[in-house]
């Protein structure tokens, strides 16, 4: 493993998960732990791991698996110390193992979205570094699914 980072980026629907969770799959078939979550719900259970004293151990389990993978950054409201968590996974990951995010927030948005410019900058910086940034464009597949088979439902049937 390269240990190589990717943020991928776009609008809603348009397969930024679906991408993730590919490479994610290809990386068990090649042999390596992958962790997937929610961006949300990690951040609530670093949370909660800092409530219970659990924190360390938790840090230490996501600094050690090979692939992370973050998904949905910025669909949520995210905790207060969200941007700090991110900056200590990033500063912990950087260079040892490898750490993928989809947002379908544009990168301007990342300050106010964590409320602390200095960290998320830093974090970008790392995540950057060794990193790609994949924007996806165009349109929703699942509006585009659900509006062909509107179509196709309202299709007149002959005798």
């Amino acid at each position: 493993m390269q240990r190589q980072d990717c943020l991928i980026f776009g609008n809603r629907g348009c397969g930024k998960s679906y991408l993730a969770q590919g490479i994610g799959r290809a990386a068990i078939r090649a042999g390596f732990s992958v962790c997937y979550r929610e961006a949300h719900r990690l951040f609530e259970h670093l949370v909660l791991a800092t409530a219970t004293d659990e924190r360390t151990n938790m840090i230490a389990e996501l600094t050690a698996i090979p692939l992370l993978i973050v998904d949905d950054l910025g669909m949520r409201k995210l905790p207060a110390a969200a941007a700090e968590d991110l900056l200590e996974l990033g500063m912990r990951r950087y260079e040892r193992a490898s750490t993928i995010i989809t947002s379908n927030r544009p990168l301007e948005d990342w300050p106010k979205l964590f409320g602390d410019t200095p960290a998320v900058t830093a974090f970008l910086d790392r995540l950057m570094h060794h990193g790609h940034l994949l924007e996806i464009r165009g349109k929703s597949y699942r509006l585009h699914e659900s509006s062909v088979n509107r179509a196709n439902r309202k299709a007149p049937t002959l005798p």
